[in-house]
């Protein structure tokens, strides 16, 4: 696919991400139906209405193409596509299932290891970030489009990180300790990597956790707004591994944290 092509499928995605945005905030306060996962995670009703709106949206734009998703991957078939769909349903579905603002729903597209289409949909906040091809990064709130750059968009005089836990290893903050942090946020889901591309945040660390399908789609919003993602090793993060399994990722505004 070229830039165009690209640009046009991931446009196409806006509306129905929008549409199972807002059935995913319906069908929490209709009330949910919460189900155990065989690895002891939670799945709604909600994460399933939102899978089959997405993938049926993906399915009539590209029908050859695979679509893997967290919802119906069969995780004893090992994964050998070079390009192929991955889908988040609701990433961060504890924080869905207690009302939290930080969930969101996730679409990315991976063409030879690499994220080149994603959407990540924040409904509660109202927001919805999209990128593809090689830097282009945008953020879709209140009916208007932005641009994204990195570019430090705080008041804090000061840098500050990410973490998915409360408390951090100390392996990771020794790491963040590297960059000069000040404070760390938590903050649950792909979300980190939105607010990292549109400057609110500046680094985000962790050892390996999660699935490819947890992180591609920030991955793409983050990487084409130009920051800057790698393993903690500092190689290239990439997707398409047999088993879908996240090595450790960091991931830096920019070079220099403080502009």
């Amino acid at each position: 696919m070229n830039e165009k092509d690209l640009e046009t499928l991931t446009k196409s995605l806006i509306l129905p991400m929008e549409k199972a945005g807002e059935l995913s905030i319906d069908t929490y306060e209709k009330g949910l139906k919460i189900q155990i996962k065989d690895d002891n995670s939670p799945v709604t009703n909600g994460d399933i209405e939102v899978n089959k709106i997405l993938t049926k949206a993906i399915k009539e734009h590209t029908p050859s193409i695979p679509i893997i998703s967290e919802e119906t991957v069969d995780l004893k078939v090992k994964n050998t596509n070079k390009v192929f769909w991955l889908i988040d349903p609701i990433d961060g579905t504890k924080e869905y299932i207690k009302g939290s603002d930080e969930y969101t729903l996730n679409i990315a597209l991976i063409i030879n290891g690499v994220p080149a289409i994603g959407l990540v949909g924040v409904p509660r906040k109202g927001r919805l970030f999209y990128a593809h091809g090689q830097e282009n990064s945008f953020l879709l709130e209140k009916g208007k489009v932005k641009r994204l750059s990195s570019k430090k968009n705080s008041s804090r005089n000061e840098i500050v990180a990410l973490s998915s836990t409360e408390t951090p290893s100390q392996m990771i903050k020794e790491k963040l300790n590297n960059y000069k942090v000040k404070s760390i946020v938590k903050m649950a889901s792909s979300y980190k990597f939105c607010v990292i591309a549109n400057g609110e945040f500046d680094i985000y660390a962790a050892r390996e956790r999660a699935n490819e399908w947890d992180y591609a789609a920030g991955h793409a919003i983050a990487s084409k707004s130009g920051s800057l993602i790698t393993t903690l090793e500092g190689e290239p993060f990439l997707y398409g591994k047999e088993d879908y399994k996240n090595p450790s990722i960091l991931i830096l505004r920019s070079k220099n944290l403080n502009a």
